[in-house]
């Protein structure tokens, strides 16, 4: 069956999927709504160079969504930050399923209610994260809720990037649409892998930020407690060389795993044996592994329970950052 595709927010990240998606035979992209006619006239270029034809364009999500209500089965999400929240609904509410490009949303109010309208409408959401729809992501999950790695013990998580220089000038410096700088951005796959492979909730927490002359955070240091006791620190660096980073190092009673943030590569020693390092093509992942999700096929490795779980710990980081450090405890839902 071919999925009937829509986007909300065709801008680069949205060409650049496009280039493989439209080519895909069992997706066929239908139309796009993006501010920007310049953006809109690129992305239907891009599908139009796969081999597909060129989607209808709106220049409003609230126009294409009333205009093909019935004519799409599903939405892929990839505005700015804060409309993501809004967005996320307003496809729920017309009857599509959702493929929501990371972060989900930006306060944990806007994540709540994301979670209300899953339950009551019934429809698919999937959270674009590549770490989250990562396959050796999953399988360290599996391992470790099988017990192949002992108990967890604590997470030590960093990420780099040149990302002062490579986003001067854009929204995502924008505080008013970007919902937070570098940790928020690029720092949320960070955030957003541990919160899945720690599998627990975050209890308390400590963080420090400083914006190094920008409206947004720039280099961002935490220190936590889960609720299964074990310890995180996180560290995210977004001034620096060309280039861009990860590593995430789980320690357990058994065993340590090194993972990247976006789940492309995995180094497993159990016991002191070492396992062959693994690496994972990740680019189409979140198309294909969203179809699968709908069909039926997979469980859905990226939810929006996740994704809540998330909201949560950005919105502590922000509180804390705020009282220059201040101990945050996040209350239990």
């Amino acid at each position: 069956m071919v999925l009937r595709l829509g986007v909300i927010g065709a801008g680069l990240k949205a060409a650049d999927y496009a280039k493989g998606w439209a080519a895909m035979p069992d997706v066929k992209i239908v139309a796009s709504a993006e501010v920007s006619e310049l953006s809109r006239k690129r992305f239907a270029d891009t599908c139009e160079a796969a081999g597909a034809l060129r989607p209808a364009e709106y220049d409003n999500a609230e126009t294409m969504l009333a205009a093909m209500q019935g004519k799409m089965d599903a939405v892929y999400v990839s505005t700015p930050h804060v409309f993501h929240g809004a967005n996320a609904l307003a496809v729920i509410e017309a009857g599509s399923d959702l493929l929501l490009e990371k972060p989900m949303v930006t306060t944990v109010e806007e994540a709540l209610a994301l979670v209300e309208a899953e339950k009551r409408t019934g429809r698919t959401i999937v959270i674009a994260f590549q770490g989250g729809l990562s396959p050796l992501v999953h399988d360290t999950k599996n391992r470790a809720r099988r017990g192949d790695f002992g108990d967890l013990v604590s997470v030590n998580a960093s990420i780099w990037e040149g990302w002062a220089t490579n986003y001067a000038g854009q929204w995502k410096q924008n505080p008013a649409i970007s919902g937070g700088g570098f940790m928020f951005d690029t720092g949320a796959h960070m955030m957003n892998t541990v919160c899945v492979l720690a599998d627990a909730e975050f209890e308390r927490l400590s963080a420090y930020a400083n914006n190094r002359g920008l409206a947004v955070d720039l280099v961002t240091a935490v220190a936590g407690r889960l609720s299964n006791g074990a310890l995180v620190t996180f560290n995210a660096a977004g001034d620096g060389p060309p280039g861009c980073a990860s590593a995430i190092t789980f320690f357990y009673t058994k065993a340590i795993v090194r993972i990247d943030a976006w789940g492309a590569w995995r180094e497993v020693t159990i016991n002191g044996v070492a396992e062959p390092r693994e690496e994972n093509e990740i680019r189409d992942t979140p198309m294909q592994t969203f179809q699968a999700v709908r069909d039926g096929r997979l469980e859905n490795p990226s939810t929006v329970a996740n994704g809540l779980r998330f909201a949560r710990l950005w919105d502590a980081i922000k509180e804390s950052v705020a009282g220059d450090g201040t101990p945050v405890t996040i209350q239990a839902w």
